[in-house]
């Protein structure tokens, strides 16, 4: 009989709960072994951070470019993505502002900033700094958001060089970006250390007082999610495209147990197809253009649980997050998921990337794995969802009639 394989989830969830016993049992005792082990891996993540961003976005921009030709449908999918994101990012902020999870949470993370930088910033003051002066400078600093703008900007005018630079630069990012995915995919294998250390160190200081607000948080997120579920995409798909969301929903069991189970909207792709073909009517010229698409930029999910989660870790460290700061999430957390699906273990990653552009240490990020991998489960399936209402939308936008919808899978 063969046994099967530990994965990196198992691991992770081994180095949690041995970072409680250790920090439980040592106390003080075991700062020494979880200090240096969580240092290592938070350098590891800053290391990887900016040059991830700056290929995955170039490359991501660079491949949807080559689909400029379909013009009419590239605006309406895009316009769809954009909307449904940020109906999702709102609901997440509505709810945690709310319900405020992490406020009077004693969690006793180890760095303790006196103020984030980017709270103290105007609305209009962030637009202006989303231009970098001197990307290199930026770069170097570890400004997020001008590099996100100047990526986006620089792999936007990549589709628009003749046909050998083109060419050229687009294989150089695809490589750089497949390379940086086998470096990240190195540092997250260091995850399970890194929560051992961090965890440990804080249940040495603090007890087990930490995980009463996390479930609180869990909580939160799981709620916004279903908002998003049977609020959002059904007012959307009710209003815009004026079908019968149950009609369409019908369909996509098979495709939401794939999602549920493999946290993948990729491995997903072809169930998804399926359902929206057969039961929601959608053309194979909609289809084959809108959902690959969404499976690596349209993150619903991912995006409003990384605005609950990166403001649940302000409130834990003592922040009432300003409207600017806010938006620094809302925007951050928008950008960030078009290189999210295909990055492994995208919630850490790309949470790093937004505590890094709100200015929180981040530290925070272990706290949230402790819970990452079920939460992942959830939001894959709305990630799924949206794809697939989506493409309704879109369908009926191109003039499609979508007749027996539900009828058939």
């Amino acid at each position: 009989m063969k046994h099967k394989k530990l994965g990196l989830t198992h691991y992770i969830f081994i180095g949690f709960f041995l970072g409680i016993i250790a920090g439980w049992v040592f106390r003080e005792g075991i700062t020494p072994v979880a200090e240096p082990l969580a240092e290592i891996f938070l350098r590891l993540l800053r290391m990887a951070i900016m040059p991830l961003i700056i290929t995955s976005i170039i490359s991501g921009v660079v491949s949807v470019g080559s689909a400029a030709g379909l013009g009419r449908l590239s605006i309406k999918t895009f316009s769809y993505y954009i909307l449904s994101s940020l109906m999702a990012i709102l609901t997440g902020l509505v709810l945690v502002n709310i319900f405020k999870p992490g406020v009077g949470a004693e969690i006793g993370l180890e760095l303790s900033p006196e103020n984030i930088a980017t709270a103290e910033q105007g609305i209009g003051e962030l637009l202006i700094n989303l231009i970098p002066e001197n990307p290199f400078a930026a770069m170097a600093k570890g400004d997020v958001l001008p590099i996100i703008f100047f990526s986006i900007l620089f792999g936007f005018f990549v589709t628009r060089l003749s046909e050998r630079p083109r060419a050229q630069l687009t294989d150089f990012f695809h490589a750089a970006f497949e390379a940086m995915m086998k470096l990240t995919l190195f540092v997250v294998w260091s995850a399970p250390l890194g929560v051992f250390g961090i965890i440990s160190r804080i249940v040495a200081k603090t007890g087990f007082g930490a995980f009463k607000s996390l479930g609180f948080y869990f909580i939160v997120v799981l709620i916004g999610l279903a908002i998003h579920a049977t609020v959002n995409l059904p007012l959307l798909l009710s209003l815009v495209a004026r079908v019968n969301p149950i009609k369409h929903y019908k369909g996509m069991p098979s495709a939401l147990i794939m999602a549920f189970s493999t946290c993948s909207t990729i491995v997903t792709l072809p169930l998804t197809m399926k359902a929206v073909t057969g039961n929601s009517k959608v053309s194979e010229k909609v289809s084959n253009f809108v959902l690959p698409i969404g499976a690596t930029v349209n993150m619903d999910g991912t995006a409003l649980y990384e605005c609950v989660a990166t403001i649940f870790i302000a409130q834990v460290y003592g922040f009432d997050l300003s409207l600017g700061a806010q938006v620094i999430v809302v925007i951050t957390a928008l950008l960030a998921s078009i290189g999210a699906a295909s990055v492994p273990m995208s919630g850490m990653v790309m949470m790093s990337i937004i505590l890094k552009a709100v200015g929180l240490p981040l530290e925070g990020v272990a706290i949230i794995l402790a819970v990452d991998r079920i939460l992942d489960m959830f939001r894959t399936m709305i990630n799924v969802l949206s794809d697939s209402c989506g493409s309704v939308i879109v369908a009926r936008l191109e003039g499609e009639k979508l007749e027996g919808i539900g009828e058939s899978i």
